[in-house]
């Protein structure tokens, strides 16, 4: 059996780029891959500023960081990055069209015993599985967000994945660092599954007037001990995201619980999606670290 060692990462978004960052740390070689060239560049920044932040907080060395950098190299030819790949993780932009023709491709010029694993937070790996010839070869590695500093890896069973593909990416999870957790292909998985209902909630309370956005999340940090308030990490995910995961879980399970809230969809319908467009329930300034609460709901 060979070893995992050449990491194919494609996407060079905040979760592709967090990838490949563990991966390199971990001596592995990676090959970064993404259409946009000036993407690209902007991941390998992204990096290397994280890559200081550990330095200067001495979980790593100057040297560390170096050999981090050498470890990765990037590209914008799918096929010509993925040839030599043992393992290749999609962290493309959520979307099932594209998920299913990067799949194709990778089918034709990953070497027939490659795995190709997708980063998908709530598509069915069975469904992008079935766009290749090799489904057994197929699995789901859910990083969280931010993958450097996050332990889980939300391990994904598609129909046809091999027990033997299975056990190798959990081994693979732990040399990381990671803690791995598998589970089976069903709308959702475990993590958005328990975790999006929850929020919708939070945003159908905020909604219907029972309380106000700080409160909904001082009562569950406070409560309940979560680091971060529902309102809050919908914004970090990205408000867009979570009304497709909530789709995803309305269409699969056909249960009209998981029907997004009307707010959460006029918020996305009018460009409010959280920290990537710099307002959602908060407004985020640039330099400024304070939680403000958006002025729509003062």
């Amino acid at each position: 059996m060979f070893s995992l060692k050449n990491i194919a990462v494609i996407g060079a978004g905040t979760m592709g780029n967090g990838i490949a960052h563990v991966f390199a740390q971990n001596d592995f070689t990676v090959t970064l891959i993404d259409v946009s060239a000036p993407a690209l560049e902007r991941a390998l920044q992204t990096i290397e500023k994280n890559l200081d932040r550990q330095v200067a907080k001495e979980t790593i060395t100057a040297e560390k960081k170096a050999q981090t950098l050498q470890n990765i190299s990037t590209t914008s030819d799918l096929a010509g990055g993925v040839q030599t790949a043992d393992l290749v993780v999609e962290a493309a932009t959520e979307n099932t069209a594209l998920k299913l023709k990067i799949f194709q491709d990778l089918d034709l010029h990953a070497q027939p015993a490659a795995i190709l694993a997708t980063n998908t937070s709530s598509i069915s790996i069975t469904k992008i599985a079935a766009a290749t010839k090799r489904p057994g070869k197929v699995i789901g590695m859910h990083f969280m967000n931010p993958v450097p500093v996050m332990k889980l890896v939300e391990i994904i069973n598609g129909y046809a994945t091999e027990k033997s593909v299975t056990e190798r990416i959990a081994a693979l999870s732990e040399q990381l660092g990671k803690v791995p957790c598998v589970v089976n292909d069903y709308p959702g998985f475990i993590a958005n599954r328990i975790l999006m209902p929850m929020i919708n909630e939070a945003i159908s309370s905020l909604y219907e007037g029972v309380a106000g956005v700080a409160e909904i999340d001082t009562v569950m940090k406070l409560g309940m001990a979560h680091p971060m308030g529902p309102l809050q990490l919908a914004d970090f995910i990205g408000l867009d995201v979570c009304l497709s995961i909530l789709r995803v879980l309305q269409d699969g399970f056909g249960n009209p619980k998981y029907a997004p809230c009307p707010l959460l969809v006029n918020m996305v319908n009018a460009g409010y999606l959280g920290v990537k467009s710099g307002e959602g329930f908060y407004r985020y300034e640039k330099g400024n670290k304070d939680l403000i609460v958006s002025d729509r709901f003062k």
